[in-house]
């Protein structure tokens, strides 16, 4: 997806980013720069385009097989029982 590409976002997120870039349109920012202030400021708040195939954030757990998760959880038990006998 190229930069700038802004087909992942829902229409809510789009009617925000809108309001948003006529607020600092408003207060005399140029059309170019309140765009570009109102996508950060949807980006922040929402965490990107919400559209199945972005780049939404996954949880620590889901890209990881059972074999993964359960060495990881096992190499955490061992180092919280080796810090409690300190």
């Amino acid at each position: 997806m190229p930069r700038g590409e802004k087909s992942k976002y829902t229409d809510k997120q789009e009617r925000k980013a809108d309001h948003i870039a006529e607020g600092y349109e408003e207060r005399g920012v140029s059309k170019k720069e309140a765009e570009s202030r109102a996508w950060a400021t949807v980006n922040k708040q929402d965490g990107g385009g919400k559209h199945p195939g972005g780049s939404g954030r996954k949880s620590a757990g889901a890209s990881r097989t059972k074999a993964e998760r359960s060495a990881a959880a096992k190499k955490g038990w061992a180092t919280r029982r080796k810090n409690q006998k300190s």
